[in-house]
């Protein structure tokens, strides 16, 4: 095998079933998405020398056959749905099929910027899953307590007033299965205290990017920017030179940023006088933030990358 061609590989996901598009070969196959279809994948795929596997994020249907492939120690990445329809528009691929989308990841294997993934065993799932779930709770007690600051009527009061109390013991609830996941690893639990010293993040915080960031301090900080949807992008045209714009990337993460990043610029020595210098130079309130945001990330890629804690002088990642 020293002298075959290395093999990309794209996976298109779907409730049921898995298509698989293999380059340079133009091999096609499809099984069934289940452990016994996984398990005929993983067979499949066995003893070629494969270079890259591209999966898209598609609501957690990707999550049993990415945590299979990253087990049997396979280079797997997960990308945003986007930037494979971005690329088939490219190709002129407009048309959609199972077998067309396959393809598509497969030259992105091939011909796009990708990292491999972390490994992503049944704790990193757990720990995704529990913060979703405490971000769906979060939402639905602000829901019900706008509606609470709305109602007058005694009996509607009472209602709102019982179901927030059910909602904060069940918030209660999960951060506690948060705590115990994250303190059962090492890793985790050493990285999560380490964040928590920088000024502006705090537990909860910590958590989410442990969850939903797994690649920091695996990756420099343009590349850890893009992913949380804060890198910038310029929108020229000929002459014309647009404005740089944010896109893509994880929106639930770069919404906890922007939150961490306001309690920063207040609280954080650092980043509060570097948000002053823009404002200072005439940077709008949002730019000047999204900036912040994205210095917050260089430090904290820093932390993970080098084992230590917050420090006003750490250097800059590359």
């Amino acid at each position: 095998m020293g002298n075959s061609p290395s093999i990309f590989v794209g996976i298109d996901v779907s409730k049921k079933k898995l298509d698989v598009a293999l380059l340079p070969s133009g091999e096609y196959f499809h099984v069934s998405n289940s452990p016994e279809g996984l398990l005929e994948l993983l067979e499949k795929l066995k003893g070629h020398p494969i270079a890259a596997i591209v999966v898209e994020a598609t609501g957690g249907y990707e999550q049993p056959c990415v945590a299979a492939l990253a087990d049997a120690k396979l280079p797997i990445a997960v990308i945003n749905p986007r930037r494979a329809r971005e690329l088939a528009s490219g190709l002129g691929k407009l048309a959609k099929t199972d077998r067309i989308d396959a393809s598509v990841l497969a030259y992105y294997a091939q011909h796009g910027e990708i990292h491999k993934a972390l490994q992503t065993p049944e704790k990193q799932a757990q720990l995704e899953a529990l913060v979703t779930r405490r971000r769906q709770l979060v939402a639905m007690r602000a829901i019900e307590q706008t509606r609470l600051e709305h109602t007058t009527f005694k009996k509607a009061r009472a209602d709102i007033e019982e179901m927030l109390a059910f909602l904060s013991r069940h918030i209660e609830q999960i951060e506690e299965q948060i705590a115990k996941v994250i303190d059962s690893d090492d890793h985790w639990s050493d990285l999560s205290g380490r964040l928590q010293t920088v000024p502006g993040i705090g537990k909860v915080t910590a958590q989410i990017l442990l969850a939903e960031l797994p690649e920091l301090g695996q990756l420099n900080r343009q590349e850890i920017a893009a992913l949380s949807g804060v890198a910038p992008y310029h929108r020229d045209s000929g002459q014309r030179k647009g404005k740089r714009v944010i896109r893509g990337g994880r929106s639930a993460l770069r919404t906890t940023l922007y939150m961490a990043a306001l309690t920063a610029r207040t609280w954080n020595a650092k980043i509060k006088i570097f948000f002053e210098r823009l404002r200072a130079a005439g940077k709008p309130f949002k730019v000047a933030l999204v900036a912040c945001i994205r210095k917050l990330l260089t430090i904290l890629n820093q932390i993970a990358k080098t084992g230590h804690a917050w420090n006003e002088h750490l250097p800059k990642t590359s």
